[in-house]
C-alpha cells in the first residue's frame, strides 16, 4: 500500500532526500563539537618581558664572596652560582603584603571556580604554546639563576613541565569527574557519590633545584581544579621566580581571567604568614622545602 499526499510531489526520491538531510545534520553536529570546540580552547598569543640579564651582551659584576645575604639589609642578593655574576636584589615579602595577595586571590577565585573545563584548558593550552615558543629563553633564565646546564634545563625543566600540561589537558577533566561509591543493603535507597570541588586559595613553597618546573607544577594543577594559588619560591632562585610565575599570570590575563589567581610572594627564610591568612582564605599549604624551612613556615 502506498501513501500519498496532495502536498508532496510523488515523483521525487524522498528516501534519498531524507538520508541526505540526516547526513548533513550529523555533519553539522560533528563539526560543531570538534572544530568549534577546538576554537573555544585555542591558545592565545601573549608575551612576558625577558629580564635584561638574559639578553645577549649582558655582563654582570663578579662577586668576590657570593651570598644571598647582604650585611645590614633584609634584601636577597641574587647571583649566578656558576659564575658569581650579580643578578640583582629582591626584597622579601611582608606579612601584610601576603595577606593582601591572599585576599585578592580569594576574590578572584570566586569567579574562577565557576569556569568550565574548556575555559581552564584554554589557559593551559595558552601556557603550553608560550613554553614551546620560548623554551630557549626559559632555559636561559633557569640556567642563569641556578647555575645548571642547558641540557639539564631542557630535560628537567621544560620537558617535564610540558608533559604535565599535556597530561592535564588530556586527562584532567576525566580525573575530576564525580565518582560513584558502593552502598550497603540497609542503605540501598541511597546514592553515594564523591564530587571534587575547588578548595579556594592554596599556597606552595617550592624548592630551588628546578625553579621553573617546581613553580609551574602546582600552578597547573591548582588552576585546573578551579582554585587559586600563592607561590613562595626559594631564596636561592629569587631572580627567576618573577619571570616564571608571570608566564601563568599573563596567560590568565590573555584568556580574559584575573591574574590575581596566581601570586608570587618574594622569598624569605619563611613564608611570613600571619594568623589571618589561614582564617579562612588560605585552605592548604604544600612544601617542597627542607624540613627546617617547612617548620619555620608552619610556626
Amino acid at each position: 500500500m502506498e501513501l500519498s499526499s496532495p502536498f508532496l510531489p510523488t515523483d521525487l526520491p524522498w528516501p534519498e532526500i531524507a538520508i541526505t538531510i540526516v547526513g548533513l545534520l550529523l555533519t553539522f553536529v560533528l563539526l560543531r563539537s570538534t572544530v568549534l570546540g577546538e576554537d573555544v580552547e585555542a591558545p592565545v598569543n601573549y608575551a612576558v618581558p625577558l629580564p635584561e640579564q638574559c639578553k645577549p651582551g649582558w655582563s654582570g659584576q663578579i662577586l668576590d664572596n657570593p651570598s644571598i645575604k647582604i650585611p645590614g639589609s633584609s634584601a636577597i642578593q641574587c647571583y649566578n652560582p656558576a659564575t658569581g655574576q650579580l643578578l640583582g636584589q629582591v626584597n622579601p615579602a611582608t606579612p601584610d603584603g601576603i595577606d593582601r595577595a591572599v585576599a585578592r586571590a580569594a576574590e578572584a577565585q570566586k569567579e574562577w571556580a565557576t569556569t568550565t573545563f574548556r575555559q581552564r584548558r584554554k589557559v593551559l593550552r595558552t601556557m603550553l604554546k608560550f613554553i614551546l615558543d620560548n623554551q630557549e629563553d626559559i632555559a636561559t633564565v633557569a640556567c642563569l639563576d641556578s647555575g645548571k646546564t642547558k641540557v639539564d634545563a631542557m630535560l628537567g625543566e621544560i620537558l617535564v613541565t610540558l608533559e604535565k600540561l599535556k597530561w592535564t589537558i588530556q586527562h584532567g577533566e576525566k580525573a575530576l569527574r564525580p565518582e560513584r561509591r558502593p552502598t550497603n543493603f540497609l542503605m540501598m535507597y541511597k546514592h553515594n557519590e564523591v564530587r571534587w570541588e575547588p578548595l579556594g586559595v592554596l599556597a606552595a613553597c617550592v624548592s630551588w633545584n628546578y625553579p621553573f618546573h617546581n613553580a609551574l607544577s602546582p600552578i597547573i594543577s591548582t588552576l585546573f581544579t578551579g582554585s587559586a594559588i600563592l607561590v613562595k619560591s626559594s631564596e636561592q632562585t629569587a631572580f627567576s621566580a618573577n619571570y616564571f610565575t608571570l608566564i601563568a599570570r599573563n596567560a590568565l590575563s590573555a584568556c580574559g581571567h584575573s591574574p590575581n589567581l596566581e601570586s608570587l610572594t618574594s622569598p624569605s627564610s619563611a613564608l611570613n604568614l600571619s594568623p589571618t591568612s589561614f582564617a579562612p582564605p588560605l585552605r592548604k599549604l604544600s612544601s617542597q622545602s627542607a624540613l627546617s624551612s617547612a617548620a619555620k613556615t608552619q610556626q
